[in-house]
């Protein structure tokens, strides 16, 4: 259920939503971290649910030590609304017996609020590639029928490289072909149950390994970028994405010197 912070509910109608899948080297919560930053986006409520699990924490986001105490939870939006955007975040794993509960929560609040397109941000196991993924770039897409229409063509002018069906059974070429996303979390389901429903989705993934993944998430967030255009790029360099102040802490605080 999502909970707003505001005394007027923010209306979501006409907007784009971002939420990244809780997947290998949580690459999509590192990328959603980089938008919600850089664009400096509010916080706008969370979401209350027993699907995910519980935690709680200091403003990931914080620009100063007087909003460093603001409490963060597991699941929050955030929203621009001159960009027509709104983010929300993961940060706990879904239950694992109410993994399709989460997902119909999540299907059935797009609907609701009517966004025009959702984008989940994923990624998979780069080890379990089949032979024909091993080719190119690690960045795949996938789109719902829904969205095919709006978006396929401009894809594709992108030449970005659609998710390849894979064999159900490795090395017989004539056996079914099959959605294959290992160490995607709610990935596949999501995007089958948007199917069904017929809410327009995209998937952006990349193919990664667990270990420091930022560079992973500057991959995904710039191939996303390439197609909403969120950040100016400038004709020389990179894109300028703020890093969050809680990537300071990404891999613990160090090693203590008093052990040496």
């Amino acid at each position: 259920m999502f909970v707003t912070t505001e005394d007027t509910p923010p209306c979501f109608r006409g907007y784009t939503l971002v939420l990244p899948a809780v997947s290998v080297g949580n690459v999509g919560q590192l990328a959603a971290d980089l938008i919600v930053s850089t664009l400096g986006m509010p916080r706008v409520g969370h979401f209350h649910t027993d699907c995910l699990v519980p935690m709680a924490g200091n403003n990931p986001y914080a620009t100063s030590d007087q909003d460093a105490a603001v409490l963060s939870t597991n699941a929050e939006v955030y929203s621009s609304p001159d960009m027509k955007l709104a983010v929300l975040q993961i940060r706990a794993p879904v239950v694992q017996t109410k993994v399709k509960q989460f997902r119909r929560l999540i299907v059935s609040w797009i609907k609701s609020s009517g966004f025009t397109r959702t984008i989940l941000l994923s990624s998979s196991h780069a080890y379990q590639r089949d032979d024909q993924q091993l080719l190119g770039s690690p960045l795949r897409y996938l789109l719902s029928p829904a969205l095919q229409n709006e978006a396929g063509e401009r894809v594709k002018g992108l030449q970005w490289q659609e998710m390849e069906r894979v064999c159900a059974f490795p090395g017989i070429s004539d056996s079914e072909q099959r959605l294959h996303i290992p160490g995607g979390g709610i990935t596949k389901g999501l995007y089958t149950d948007c199917c069904k429903e017929d809410v327009a989705l995209a998937v952006v993934l990349i193919f990664c390994s667990e270990g420091d993944n930022i560079p992973d998430a500057f991959a995904l967030v710039n191939h996303l970028n390439n197609w909403l255009q969120l950040v100016a790029k400038p004709d020389q360099g990179p894109v300028p994405w703020r890093v969050p102040a809680s990537w300071r802490l990404l891999f613990g605080s160090g090693i203590p010197p008093a052990i040496f």
